[in-house]
């Protein structure tokens, strides 16, 4: 069975949730029978390979993201339709073509439709009601739905009266064996000390509640902690640097993508802070989980479910602070729920086998 994944920058997966889960799931297949091609912006790779772990490579030369990412996914729909005898497409946003490309073409499609991008606030008004069009039609003409967290399988269906196939995201490809030394060290580099810090990471969005986070530490000045991000990429985020980086117990980093700097800082950290109230499951929550670390995340039905309601939950900067400082809190009990959590449900060789077990269905 020939499977064309679209809708990403590709592999090698540098960056994204998407990416990553491109990445493992050819890494993990072990099916003689499943060959997958990836469709690649070959505007983010000067090095072109043809095989990647064991998948086909098919290269277009058009962005993946901005402005350019709506004819990205209708040209490697149209070149995978030929080649391809199911299409798994990764978000909504090529999706407004698929009336077109079902005159033409009756590939199974398998759609991941992400998390509800409409109803970001970083849209215009315009793009959101794109957005909300390509995911009708993502459902209308998709065989099979993939939805990765319980809260948008449920919108699905109350949204659209269709069931979905609910398919979380991997962590464990973060884990690393690095040395003491080694850890500490890269501590050393970030003037932390195991244990003394909280740790955020995240795109520097207003819904991700960057702002929630630096105003209650702004208030606990004994409280450290190192917020990452991609602080340049809007004006939000220059705001926020400006007006929390002077606080001598707020440490602002640039994105980190070194797997082994991430392993030290998560497995160090005092609290893992998750600030995601849009989407569904958040590949860096799943990821942290890996950690065995008390997880305070903001309060809504995504990370509720993620976490199975095991974790602490905040809708503010009071209720952040006041989750903090109470020592009365079992956050033994909430680590050791989160490890639980993410070795049973969110391994890659068991989302591997899942999305395999699509393919065989339709």
């Amino acid at each position: 069975m020939k499977v064309a994944v679209i809708g990403t920058v590709g592999v090698p997966a540098n960056y994204g949730g998407f990416e990553t889960l491109v990445e493992q799931l050819v890494r993990h297949n072990q099916s003689e029978d499943l060959q997958y091609a990836v469709y690649c912006s070959k505007k983010s790779y000067s090095d072109e390979r043809w095989v990647y772990h064991g998948a086909k490579t098919e290269y277009v030369g058009l962005n993946a993201n901005g402005i350019q990412s709506i004819p990205y996914d209708i040209l490697s729909l149209m070149k995978a339709a030929r080649k391809s005898d199911v299409v798994l497409i990764l978000g909504v946003s090529g999706c407004a073509f698929l009336p077109v490309f079902r005159l033409f073409s009756k590939k199974r499609l398998v759609i991941n439709i992400d998390g509800l991008e409409h109803r970001r606030d970083k849209w215009n008004k315009w793009a959101r009601r794109f957005l909300k069009y390509s995911e009708r039609q993502a459902v209308r003409y998709g065989d099979v739905i993939v939805t990765d967290n319980k809260g948008i399988t449920d919108y699905v269906k109350n949204e659209y009266g269709k069931d979905s196939e609910l398919i979380a995201y991997g962590g464990d490809h973060v884990l690393q064996d690095i040395s003491e030394q080694e850890a500490t060290e890269i501590l050393n580099k970030y003037g932390l000390k195991a244990n003394n810090y909280s740790l955020a990471i995240c795109r520097i969005e207003p819904e991700n509640n960057v702002h929630t986070i630096l105003e209650a530490f702004s208030r606990m000045p004994d409280k450290n902690i190192l917020f990452i991000g991609n602080w340049d990429k809007s004006a939000y985020g220059k705001e926020m640097r400006e007006r929390y980086s002077a606080f001598p117990n707020i440490k602002i980093q640039s994105a980190v993508y070194d797997l082994r700097y991430l392993n030290a800082l998560r497995s160090n950290c005092q609290f893992y802070l998750h600030g995601h109230s849009a989407g569904g499951t958040n590949p860096s929550l799943v990821e942290a989980m890996f950690f065995a670390k008390p997880i305070i995340a903001f309060d809504c039905i995504y990370n509720r479910e993620s976490t199975e309601n095991k974790a602490n939950y905040f809708s503010s900067a009071d209720e952040l602070v006041k989750i903090i400082n109470d020592m009365t809190l079992d956050f033994n009990g909430n680590a050791s729920s989160m490890l639980e959590i993410a070795d049973r449900r969110y391994r890659w060789e068991t989302i591997a086998r899942q999305y395999e077990n699509l393919y065989n269905m339709i």
